[in-house]
């Protein structure tokens, strides 16, 4: 028998495994292939929600109007009984999120949106690791997605623990460390700047994790070069529900 961190690591490379295979076969089919065995996904003569084809600013402007109309409280009523036959055909979100984990944080809600319209990945402090890259990858290259928002938010917890980190030896138990190693390089990028720090950090977090996509994904350059994908970064407030996006 193995040990738990080894069984861990098996579980992970089977998963990363699963994703490419996954990823491999679905681009397999979008290119007018089909799945191992003769096997050939069924495919919609048409988006099932086509306000969704967007280019990528005008979805970039499509969130920061949900955005507000979050911020200012009087949201739209989404129709959701009678969107799930089209849903269930298929999806074609208008972008996708890379998030935090935090629960006081939910992009459907900050951005006003109905099920169908964001491909959210979520992670305890919005980094990008192997599985979140490439569920992103899945989103533009299959899905067709415009646009990726990297979503970090002030009072990160998961900023905060890389900050102590950085700053006061902090150790933490499990898998916490995990975590605090991916955000501490942002945490001393900034750490002699003065100010806030833990501000300064999650805004470095953010724009550090939007370069990581495209030089870290040949899927992901490749189509922002194209034009075809723009990749953002803004930080949520959570006492305004304001979304700021950084320049």
């Amino acid at each position: 028998m193995c040990d738990s961190t080894c069984c861990a690591e098996a579980a992970a490379h089977s998963r990363r495994s699963f994703l490419r295979s996954s990823l491999a076969a679905a681009l397999a089919v979008a290119a007018g292939g089909a799945l191992p065995g003769g096997l050939a996904l069924a495919r919609t003569a048409s988006p099932p929600k086509p306000q969704n084809v967007l280019d990528p600013d005008a979805a970039l402007a499509r969130l920061t109007e949900g955005n507000a109309r979050y911020v200012s409280g009087v949201t739209r009523r989404h129709d959701f009984a009678h969107e799930r036959p089209a849903l269930a055909a298929g999806q074609n979100p208008y972008a996708a999120v890379l998030g935090c984990a935090d629960s006081r944080v939910v992009p459907e809600y900050a951005f006003d949106c109905a099920r169908g319209d964001l491909f959210v990945t979520r992670v305890a402090g919005n980094f990008v690791n192997v599985d979140m890259l490439g569920s992103l990858e899945y989103s533009v290259a299959v899905l067709g997605v415009p646009l990726i928002l990297v979503l970090g938010h002030d009072k990160c917890g998961a900023v905060a623990a890389a900050v102590k980190a950085v700053t006061e030896s902090a150790q933490y138990p499990g898998r916490i460390p995990s975590l605090v190693s991916a955000i501490a390089p942002a945490v001393q990028k900034v750490q002699d700047g003065g100010g806030d720090l833990l501000a300064a950090a999650t805004a470095q977090n953010v724009r550090d994790n939007v370069a990581a996509l495209a030089e870290r994904s040949t899927i992901l350059g490749d189509a922002v070069r194209a034009g075809k994908l723009r990749l953002a970064g803004a930080v949520y407030r959570l006492d305004t529900g304001r979304v700021e996006f950084l320049g």
